[in-house]
């Protein structure tokens, strides 16, 4: 649970630090790159952590396929409500299908 909280925090930090500047496109690019690359350090701060805890519990694969999930919910909640941006069904569909990969991945086969 412990890897999950933290790649969760992870992912929000690095949601932002990706796509938060999309609000502001007047702003120069360097300023841009500049808090991203701040805002991602911070994201590090958790996701290393994560990794490191979850390796002992999940394979690397599994750990990848955990942190893609979370990535997924965290971006669709961040384009409805920061972004402003409609979630289509399209999108959903396919985002459905990687999740599906869940079940191939973390089944003992």
């Amino acid at each position: 649970m412990k890897t999950i909280v933290l790649l969760t925090i992870a992912n929000i930090f690095m949601t932002i630090a990706w796509y938060g500047h999309l609000r502001y496109k007047s702003s120069p690019l360097w300023i841009v790159v500049l808090v991203s690359w701040l805002i991602a350090f911070a994201e590090y701060c958790f996701q290393v952590p994560a990794n490191r805890i979850g390796h002992a519990q999940f394979s690397v694969a599994q750990l990848k396929t955990i942190q893609e999930v979370i990535t997924l919910i965290i971006f669709c909640v961040f384009s409805v409500v920061y972004l402003k941006e409609e979630l289509k069904w399209n999108y959903i569909v396919g985002f459905l299908m990687i999740i599906l990969a869940v079940f191939f991945i973390f089944r003992k086969w």
